[in-house]
C-alpha cells in the first residue's frame, strides 16, 4: 500500500493538502474529508500507535484530546480577546503613534515579534491583525498578513513560553538557554521579510491618520485584554514549572484564557458573534492537526542541520507539534536550530501554523496558498537566510 518507501498515509495527507491549496474556498470540507479517509485507511490496515481497530482509534484520540482541546480554546478564546481589543477603540489611536510611512508597518511587525516572545503566537498575531485592520482601514495586503504571522512565529522561536514547540522542549528537559540562540536566525529573518512587507503594505494602503475626534478609549476592555494575557502567561509558567506531569493531559493554557474571559464577562460582555467567524478556521485546523497525528512520523531522517532545514519546509504543510515530539524522542538535534526551523517554517503557507489560521479567520481573503506564496515571497527567502546566518555564526551543536 506504499508507493516506494513512502507510507501511504503520507500520500493521503499530501492529497488533502493539495486539495486545500486548489479548493481553498472549500478548505474545511476538504480537510474533514481527508481526515475521514485517513482514519478509515488506518482502521482497515496498520492501525494506530496505541493499537489496531476502533479501540486503537479511540485510544489515539484520547491521547491527543488535551492538545486538541487546548488549540480549540486558544483559537476561539483569542478571537474574543481580539474583539475586546478592537472594541476598546485603542487601535484607532495607533495611527497617531506609528510613523506615517512604511516604518509604521515595520514598527507594528516589531511589536508583534516582541509580544510573541512571552505570549502564545496566536494572540500576538491576532492583536497585530486587529491593529493592522484599524490603521489600514481594512485594506491589509496578503503579503503583510504573511509577515504578521511570520513575526509572531519568529518572536516565539527562541522563548520557551513563546511557542508550543519550544514549550514542549522545555517540558522535556531542554534548557531555555539551549533554544535562545534561535533568535539569531529569527532576528535576521525578521529584517529580511519585515522591511519589504512594510513597504509592500504602504504602497497598497498607507497608514490613515484620522482628522476626526477619536471615540473615547474603553479602558475596562483594555484592562480585560491585559488580564487575559497575564492569565495565559502566568498559567503557562506555573504549569511548566510545577505541573509538568499534567501538561500533556490538561489544557491549562486554554482553560486559563476561557476562565479569564468568563470571569470578566460581567464587567464587559464579550462579542460572542466573533465565535461564529472563528469556528470555521478553528475546526479546519483541528482536522489537519488530527490527521497529522495519525502520520507515521517515525520515518523522519536522522538528525542533522540538513534535516532540520528540511523540517522547516515540511512544517509549512505538516503540523509542527508531532514533528517536534519525534525530534525530542530521537535526540541529537541542536534545539535552537530546530526551534527556529519548525517554529518559523510554518509561516510559509497560511495553514502551516495556528497563527496563520487565526489571521485568516480575520481576513478570509488570505485563504489561498497561491496568493500567500505570491504575495509573501519574502517569508521563505527570510527563512533560508536566517537559517544560513545561524549556522554561520553559531554552527550546529547537537544535544
Amino acid at each position: 500500500m506504499s508507493p516506494g518507501s513512502v507510507p501511504f498515509e503520507f500520500v493521503l495527507f499530501a492529497m488533502t493538502l493539495l486539495g486545500v491549496a486548489m479548493f481553498h474556498r472549500h478548505s474545511l470540507a476538504v480537510a474533514a474529508s481527508g481526515l475521514a479517509v485517513i482514519a478509515v485507511f488506518k482502521l482497515a490496515t496498520a492501525g494506530f500507535h496505541p493499537g489496531p481497530g476502533l479501540p486503537g482509534l479511540l485510544a489515539h484520540l484520547g491521547e491527543e484530546s488535551s492538545g486538541l482541546a487546548n488549540l480549540f480554546m486558544l483559537l476561539t478564546g483569542f478571537a474574543l480577546l481580539s474583539r475586546h481589543f478592537e472594541q476598546s477603540h485603542l487601535p484607532g489611536r495607533l495611527p497617531d503613534l506609528l510613523p506615517d510611512d512604511w516604518r509604521g508597518g515595520f514598527v507594528l511587525l516589531a511589536l508583534v515579534f516582541v509580544l510573541s516572545g512571552f505570549l502564545d503566537n496566536i494572540a500576538a498575531a491576532l492583536i497585530g491583525g486587529t491593529v493592522a485592520s484599524s490603521v489600514y482601514r481594512g485594506r491589509v495586503h496578503v503579503g503583510y498578513l504573511a509577515a504578521l504571522v511570520a513575526a509572531a512565529n519568529a518572536g516565539g522561536a527562541g522563548s520557551v513560553i513563546g511557542d508550543t514547540t519550544t514549550t514542549m522542549m522545555w517540558i522535556d528537559g531542554v534548557s531555555p538557554l539551549d533554544v535562545l540562540h534561535a533568535y539569531v536566525a529569527a532576528g535576521t529573518a525578521f529584517l529580511v521579510f519585515g522591511i519589504p512587507a512594510a513597504i509592500q503594505q504602504q504602497r497598497y494602503a498607507p497608514i490613515s491618520k484620522s482628522d476626526t475626534e477619536h471615540t473615547p478609549v474603553d479602558w475596562p476592555r483594555v484592562a480585560i485584554v491585559g488580564l487575559i494575557l497575564a492569565s495565559a502567561v502566568g498559567t503557562n509558567l506555573i504549569a511548566n514549572l510545577h505541573l509538568k506531569e499534567y501538561t500533556h493531559s490538561v489544557p491549562f493554557l486554554g482553560l486559563a484564557v476561557w476562565g479569564a474571559l468568563l470571569a470578566t464577562a460581567a464587567w464587559r460582555r464579550p462579542d460572542w458573534s466573533a465565535l461564529r467567524d472563528a469556528l470555521t478556521g478553528t475546526i479546519f485546523l483541528l482536522c489537519l492537526v488530527t490527521a497529522a497525528t495519525m502520520m507515521p512520523v517515525e520515518h523522519l531522517p536522522a538528525p542533522s542541520w540538513r534535516s532540520a532545514l528540511g523540517l522547516g519546509f515540511v512544517s509549512s504543510v505538516f503540523d509542527n507539534i508531532p514533528l517536534t515530539k519525534l525530534a525530542l524522542e530521537q535526540g541529537g538535534y541542536d534545539w535552537g536550530v530546530l526551534a527556529y526551523a519548525v517554529g518559523f517554517g510554518g509561516s510559509m503557507i497560511w495553514f502551516g501554523s495556528s497563527a496563520g489560521v487565526a489571521i485568516t479567520n480575520l481576513f478570509p481573503e488570505a485563504r489561498s496558498v497561491w496568493a500567500w506564496l505570491r504575495a509573501g515571497w519574502h517569508v521563505p527567502i527570510a527563512y533560508v537566510i536566517g537559517f544560513a546566518v545561524l549556522l554561520a555564526t553559531r554552527g550546529w551543536h547537537p544535544h
